[in-house]
């Protein structure tokens, strides 16, 4: 029986929990909102995918370096990106509810609804006419479609108005006028919107003097550009190159939902390619069409991506698209691509007064370099594993088993070894299997309940290969190996699990799909 998206996310997130993935932070406290921690289970696979994503931009590119910059950085870099100054969301409260919400997210949120509708009148038509359905000329030309459809253009019409003008009541009269309700009191009854930063702030010394404030990180990007001449120097790279970074960031959002999705602590992965100017139209299009291959690469099914280009364009920007992933709760973006011009180098040449520049010596010219931004978070990538991954399959017996099929190379666990008993001389053997492998691979021993339960509950985790040692391991020195996805079992000698294993696990497999 198939369930709704919201019951399928529900289940995600209570796996997570279940299993060790993700915990609300600060539980026993009644927890803490929009921040999570990662468990057992959780971060070595959070850990595979930052690996994954580091290695793709480090080793396959021979041009790509990586840093590791501070949190804590002047507040004048602040003052230079724009974010002291434009750096906020339209917030608006619910008087009823005392609730508080975004309101590009309220009429976003109608958008889907009406979306929905579609999206529900085109199945009903495709069941009536079948085959000879054609979904195009439908949407077209049925009443209901393009009333919907006008809804939606005009909803977009006015929230991109509003943002681009600073038009807040045209955005609040929108939401009145579309009946657009608190979830929680269902009434429409708003404050008006004000614009909200977002930058958590803190500081330096003891005293509260207000000279010494400084900013949590809301994105790592800037640490890039202000190490940009330490390392062109430092590591004598020539343009084009890239300077790629991992790290933790802080938004104080004013909604945080939907699980890891939106969080106020989350962790960024983020490349920053410099080129030359006028050339960097022809690289935003190569790493656009190079980080969906990277994507489709995890074997994430195509239909579940989509590109979605920018309608308006950052301040900074010539070119933007987000890389759509279809979450249960709709298409939302996982990466963003930018062709983010020379703004960034620009503005800290001019706040800090430092010269920043590149001679090429091809063109025998200094210039600002042109910067084209890859920009992912891992803490959405992470979800989009668990929710493309989870799977609920019935076996041929009538039973069902719960799996993660995540790519073998990313599961936090590749092998399980399962003594039958928890005698016999079955442990001992157990234990020194778990000594040829552990060094190399995630692993661990299995001795609690029947083999079928455990067996379940390495499915569950995404474990690749379960090992069984019986009695008859003490003779002939071989396992039976089950595979995850096939449920097959084998007999391996234990002198060959090393390369059958590697054989499945390595993190090259994915990388050599993209070199």
């Amino acid at each position: 029986m198939s369930i709704s998206n919201e019951e399928f996310f529900k289940k995600v997130v209570a796996h997570c929990k279940e299993y060790g993935f993700v915990f609300p932070s600060s539980e026993i406290y009644d927890g803490l909102s929009a921040v999570y921690d990662y468990g057992s289970r959780g971060i070595p696979l959070k850990n595979n995918l930052r690996q994954y994503w580091w290695q793709s931009m480090t080793r396959v590119h021979k041009n790509i370096v990586g840093i590791d910059a501070a949190i804590f950085m002047h507040p004048r870099v602040w003052k230079a990106s724009g974010h002291v100054d434009g750096f906020s969301d339209p917030m608006i409260d619910n008087k009823d509810s005392k609730k508080r919400y975004r309101a590009d997210q309220l009429i976003e949120d109608y958008i889907d609804k009406q979306d929905a509708k579609i999206q529900k009148e085109v199945e009903k038509a495709s069941m009536r006419f079948g085959d000879s359905f054609d979904e195009k000329k439908y949407r077209e030309t049925n009443p209901r479609v393009l009333e919907y459809q006008a809804k939606i253009d005009r909803a977009a019409s006015v929230l991109k108005e509003g943002l681009e003008n600073d038009n807040l009541k045209m955005i609040k009269d929108f939401i009145v006028e579309q009946n657009i309700v608190c979830p929680i009191s269902g009434t429409c009854n708003w404050t008006d919107i004000r614009q909200f930063n977002l930058m958590y702030s803190t500081q330096m010394n003891a005293t509260d003097g207000g000279e010494d404030a400084l900013f949590l990180r809301p994105e790592t990007a800037q640490g890039i550009f202000v190490n940009f001449l330490n390392v062109q120097k430092t590591a004598r790279m020539k343009i084009p190159f890239g300077i790629a970074q991992t790290g933790k960031a802080f938004r104080n959002e004013i909604v945080a939902r939907q699980f890891i999705m939106r969080m106020k602590e989350f962790e960024q992965m983020e490349m920053q390619f410099f080129v030359r100017p006028g050339t960097e139209i022809e690289w935003y299009n190569q790493w656009k069409e190079s980080r969906m291959k990277w994507h489709l690469a995890m074997g994430i099914k195509p239909e579940h991506y989509r590109f979605h280009e920018h309608d308006k364009l950052a301040h900074y920007a010539n070119a933007a698209v987000d890389i759509e992933y279809q979450f249960p709760f709709g298409f939302k973006e996982l990466e963003g691509i930018h062709s983010r011009t020379d703004f960034d180098l620009s503005r800290h040449q001019e706040f800090s007064g430092k010269k920043i520049k590149y001679h090429d010596p091809e063109l025998n010219e200094s210039y600002t370099p042109y910067v084209i931004e890859t920009s992912i978070g891992l803490d959405r990538l992470f979800l989009m594993t668990m929710c493309e991954n989870l799977k609920d399959e019935t076996l041929d017996n009538g039973e069902t088993r719960t799996v993660l099929c995540v790519h073998p190379s990313l599961a936090p666990v590749k092998a399980a070894i399962m003594p039958l008993v928890n005698k016999d001389g079955l442990p001992e053997l157990a234990d020194e299997i778990y000594k040829k492998l552990h060094l190399d691979f995630d692993c661990f021993i299995e001795e609690k309940d029947s083999i079928g339960k455990r067996y379940r509950r390495q499915d569950a985790i995404g474990t690749p290969f379960c090992i069984t040692v019986d009695h008859e391991s003490l003779n002939d020195n071989a396992v039976t190996v089950r595979d995850r996805d096939t449920m097959e079992q084998k007999r391996v000698a234990i002198a060959e699990l090393h390369p059958l294993i590697s054989s499945k696990v390595n993190m090259n497999i994915l990388l050599s799909k993209l070199d």
